[in-house]
């Protein structure tokens, strides 16, 4: 009888190493201990996150997160992990990851080196440019052209610091205004409340491409930063940061990524089956042929 029990005692020994190994930490144990993973999205960051005709939230960056929390529920083994959507704003985003309200951002968030001393980022899922929605009958080409204007950034973005930094640069004085989230930007520039809106250039053409007049509109200037987009995690959290990271990198290399890409970028999209067509970039090819999470 001392054999098997022997046998038993290693075995469980073994058992015991592995789960130790296994153990989890940060945010992968708030979920399995709550059975809830939450998701917070944006309401108008059209195609990537943005509610539909039903209210529900959508987009390429929101499809790339239901592929993370699939990769989560089979970490955990919990198949009827509950998914509870929270919207956050440019403004809000932050602080909910900070305080533990939301566990990933699905957005269209730039991975910036100050925001690295806060939060966390997946490898990059997106590459835009920085650069200005205008009325395309405004007269307005360059930077130079906003002197003594209204110009609208939307709180809480990156945004604002490149109009701030080209005030100073360039000396020209424009009036700063702020809207509450990309929406209500870009309709100060509809009513003639704003000049011109600063915003990443993805953003601005989906807003123009979802309008009832875009030839209106024009994106006009030069890229004031080319930034990258990630999923916004907690700060070292290297154990759910390696699932998030892992999910992203089997979709790049199994060809999905493009197929998503597609489907967001280069098609109809709902809710008024409007077409961006906005081919990928190389910057974002060599994202997903080399993933990294290098902020700017």
């Amino acid at each position: 009888m001392q054999k098997p029990l022997i046998l038993s005692a290693v075995l469980a020994a073994l058992f015991a190493g592995a789960a130790q190994a296994e153990e989890l930490t940060g945010t992968l144990k708030k979920i399995a201990d709550t059975g809830i993973i939450t998701v917070g999205h944006r309401e108008s960051s059209i195609p990537f996150s943005y509610l539909d005709d039903k209210q529900k939230p959508v987009g390429y960056a929101m499809d790339l997160c239901t592929k993370v929390v699939d990769a989560v529920k089979k970490k955990l083994n919990k198949p009827s992990l509950i998914t509870k959507l929270v919207p956050v704003t440019s403004q809000t985003r932050i602080p909910l990851m900070v305080n533990g309200t939301v566990d990933m951002e699905c957005g269209s968030t730039t991975n910036s080196k100050e925001r690295q001393k806060q939060v966390g980022f997946s490898n990059h899922y997106y590459v835009t440019a920085v650069r200005m929605l205008v009325k395309a009958n405004s007269g307005i080409k360059s930077l130079d052209d906003l002197n003594g204007k209204p110009v609208v950034t939307t709180t809480g973005t990156t945004s604002d610091r490149y109009i701030k930094q080209n005030e100073q640069g360039k000396a020209i004085d424009v009036k700063n205004v702020y809207g509450k989230d990309h929406a209500e930007s870009f309709l100060m520039v509809e009513t003639g409340r704003a000049s011109a809106f600063v915003m990443d250039d993805i953003l601005l053409a989906g807003l123009i491409a979802n309008d009832k007049n875009p030839k209106n509109f024009a994106i006009v200037g030069p890229a004031l930063s080319v930034e990258p987009y990630g999923i916004m995690l907690r700060k070292d959290d290297a154990q759910f940061k390696k699932l998030v990271d892992d999910t992203l990198a089997g979709i790049y290399k199994s060809g999905e990524g493009d197929r998503l890409y597609n489907k967001w970028f280069m098609n109809p999209i709902p809710p008024k089956n409007i077409n961006i067509n906005l081919p990928m970039s190389e910057k974002l090819k060599e994202a997903f042929k080399n993933p990294n999470d290098t902020g700017v």
